[in-house]
């Protein structure tokens, strides 16, 4: 396959064409997908064995990620700057004398910030122990990078799915679909420390989704032609989800550390995947009604919209999902990590209970919907124009 010629078409018939897909961008999205995998895996490692060496497998499926990223992006940087991609310097944009597409320099950075995040990981917990928090320095830094080699992979696909001829786009366009599907699941691992089913009673818990999610699944969806792409990113990210908790427990796994309240003898996997599905089909139901009316109108509706039916949707499952109707391995909530004893919340199946200010925080998360939601649609409008 010749790089130069990466987005040619092979027509098939009249009306249907594939476009010839570079092996950069599936490297992007092998990348990518190891680094969910990975994360995911390693999480699940902590619940279920303990802090490790750092070479554990679900650690190296995450840096592969940065090595992959690093390496094609870099020589596709390179390549384009020194004339041996002409078609792709032709639609590239120009940083610190280098040429390449602006995504390669996107996943590029990301992928340095991830392998730098490495040697800081390991001595933070040989300094510090095991860790307690999702968010600490060096896995801030390492989330950085795997959101910007997203992010990146997301405009390298992007820059050759508007450049496509319109029969040409299908391919492009589920590859697309599917990277923002990542994006989505990155933000659950983020918030993940608040967004367990025993909070999901509280406003705390919807206003953290308000934030984290409609800026991406409402900027991926317009970012996209297709008229179900935010169901679509939706329901790829509970798929994706899902699959962890009917595949983990699948192997075993033995607590390395103390004290153990609970005897794990499997992975231990995340929660099953938020209703986020339900809000998503009604955005995409709108969308038509609504693209042409004032951006902060559509934010008003669409933000108003995605908060109301996510809470009307998440607010009785959670319920469900603590009663021992859902206490099997499709819904996973059998599982439970080594530090989750009898006495815990989860097993108990009891919520934690609401604020003090509840309606208030409530009302802010509403607002916070609006908000990004507004995000999401400047988002989602600039990519609908990124060529390069």
């Amino acid at each position: 396959m010749s790089d130069s010629a990466a987005i040619q078409a092979r027509p098939l018939s009249r009306a249907v064409s594939i476009p010839v897909i570079p092996w950069y961008l599936w490297a992007s999205i092998v990348g990518v997908t190891s680094a969910m995998v990975g994360v995911h895996w390693d999480i699940s490692w902590h619940r279920s064995i303990g802090r490790d060496t750092f070479w554990t497998p679900p650690h190296i499926a995450i840096y592969l990620c940065g090595v992959i990223a690093g390496i094609s992006c870099a020589w596709l940087i390179l390549a384009t700057t020194f004339g041996k991609l002409p078609k792709v310097r032709a639609s590239s944009v120009r940083m610190w004398g280098f040429y390449g597409p602006l995504g390669a320099f996107i996943t590029a950075w990301g992928g340095v910030a991830m392998l730098i995040s490495a040697p800081f990981d390991d001595w933070w917990h040989n300094a510090y122990g095991l860790d307690v928090k999702i968010l600490s320095p060096p896995h801030t830094v390492l989330a950085a990078g795997i959101i910007a080699i997203e992010v990146g992979a997301l405009m390298l696909v992007l820059g050759y799915m508007n450049r496509a001829p319109a029969e040409g786009r299908g391919l492009l366009n589920w590859l697309y679909l599917y990277l923002g599907s990542m994006i989505l699941v990155v933000t659950q691992i983020l918030t993940m420390e608040h967004t367990g089913r025993v909070l999901q009673h509280t406003a705390t818990f919807y206003l953290v989704t308000a934030i984290a999610v409609p800026a991406a699944l409402v900027g991926v969806s317009r970012g996209s032609v297709h008229p179900w792409a935010a169901t679509i990113v939706a329901a790829l990210y509970s798929l994706f989800t899902a699959s962890l908790i009917w595949i983990l427990p699948l192997f075993p796994a033995q607590p390395k550390l103390g004290p153990v309240f609970n005897p794990v003898t499997q992975f231990t996997p995340p929660e099953f995947p938020l209703l986020l599905i339900v809000p998503a089909v009604a955005l995409d139901l709108l969308r038509p009604k609504t693209h042409r009316w004032n951006p902060w109108l559509q934010a008003l509706i669409c933000g108003s919209v995605f908060a109301g039916l996510f809470l009307a949707a998440q607010w009785p499952f959670a319920r469900f999902l603590t009663s021992s109707a859902a206490a099997n391995g499709f819904f996973g909530t059998i599982y439970l990590d080594y530090a989750q004893g009898p006495q815990s919340l989860e097993a108990k199946g009891i919520f934690l209970g609401k604020e003090p200010d509840f309606a208030k925080l409530l009302a802010i998360a509403f607002g916070c919907a609006i908000l990004t939601t507004r995000l999401g649609l400047a988002w989602g409008n600039w990519m609908r124009t990124v060529k390069r």
